[in-house]
């Protein structure tokens, strides 16, 4: 055989590598919303077809037309007929609904059905299973505030796969293919997984705009105390990167130190006491984390708890 012949062949067998790595190739979302519209404007981007976009909305069809490419439809049965694999990208409570609408199309046999949701499992993809669908979920951990910043911070994120036997290494391959990793769990262990998730990202958030309200409270604007707690924020994050969290712990429960404590609950039920309990919860953590890391003794501990549980007793009265 020639080079050019072995060139060829080799091209031939590298072909075939590459249709096994990835079956899947035409592909329908429904739900034109920030999340589908990156992952379609993604998967077009890595070699995929995005034919079909389907969405209540005109707007949002509009929208995601410009990311993804395809048909636009208002129905979603009539989006499934020509795509392998069907993503569906709605708000959480309307997979199963979306997905018993998909199901009534005979076409949805042998067809693959992928939700999104951080917290729903597979049965929420039940009726498309029955339809004789095979069915996964793949949620990225990570979050967007629009679709820009999805489509730039979801290469290199981790996405939980929940999937059917025959569903895994197709959903892993997709996974992969928008650049990001993959890893394995179960429809039980979702909610929990989710709402881990919800207090490393919206509880994060939330927990920035108490302490922006606190600086606030003293006279400092909400830019310049962005700019004092934003090093102080990312300092620890790099801690934890460096370290783990429980080496990272410092601060004045980690030393035991009960007299700031105690001014801080006389300055926060004095002047915001909307945070009383917001404060108290987090340092009754924080103390089982000193105590982990060994700066705490159990007395230390104790007399800490009763401090921080009287604040949240007198909050609740």
């Amino acid at each position: 055989m020639g080079v050019e012949g072995y060139n060829l062949e080799r091209a031939k067998r590298r072909g075939i590598m590459i249709m096994k790595k990835r079956p899947l190739n035409n592909f329908a979302i429904i739900g034109a919303g920030m999340v589908g519209t990156a992952i379609g404007f993604l998967l077009r981007k890595t070699g995929y077809k995005v034919i079909a976009i389907a969405d209540k909305s005109p707007a949002a069809l509009k929208r995601a037309l410009q990311y993804t490419g395809g048909e636009t439809f208002r129905n979603p049965r009539e989006a499934v007929l020509e795509a392998d694999c069907i993503l569906i990208t709605t708000p959480d409570d309307a997979i199963s609904s979306t997905c018993q609408k998909i199901a009534l199309c005979p076409a949805i046999k042998g067809k693959f059905v992928f939700h999104m949701s951080g917290a729903g499992g597979l049965d929420l993809l039940e009726s498309a299973k029955k339809a004789g669908a095979v069915v996964a979920s793949i949620h990225p951990l990570q979050s967007f505030s629009s679709i820009d910043q999805a489509i730039q911070n979801i290469p290199g994120s981790y996405f939980g796969v929940t999937a059917d036997k025959k569903a895994q290494l197709p959903a892993k391959n997709i996974v992969r293919d928008l650049g990001g990793i993959p890893f394995l769990i179960s429809s039980d262990q979702k909610p929990l997984y989710h709402a881990a998730a919800c207090f490393a990202s919206n509880y994060l958030v939330s927990l920035m705009n108490a302490v922006e309200s606190i600086y606030q409270a003293i006279g400092i604007n909400e830019k310049d105390a962005k700019k004092a707690y934003l090093p102080l924020v990312y300092g620890s994050l790099k801690n934890i990167d460096n370290s783990g969290s429980i080496t990272s712990l410092t601060g004045p429960i980690a030393r035991g130190d009960f007299g700031t404590i105690k001014k801080h609950i006389t300055a926060i039920n004095k002047n915001l006491p909307q945070y009383s309990s917001l404060y108290s919860s987090l340092g009754l953590i924080t103390v089982k984390v000193a105590q982990q890391k060994g700066t705490l003794n159990a007395r230390q501990a104790k007399t800490m708890n009763a401090i921080l549980k009287g604040v949240k007793n007198e909050h609740t009265k």
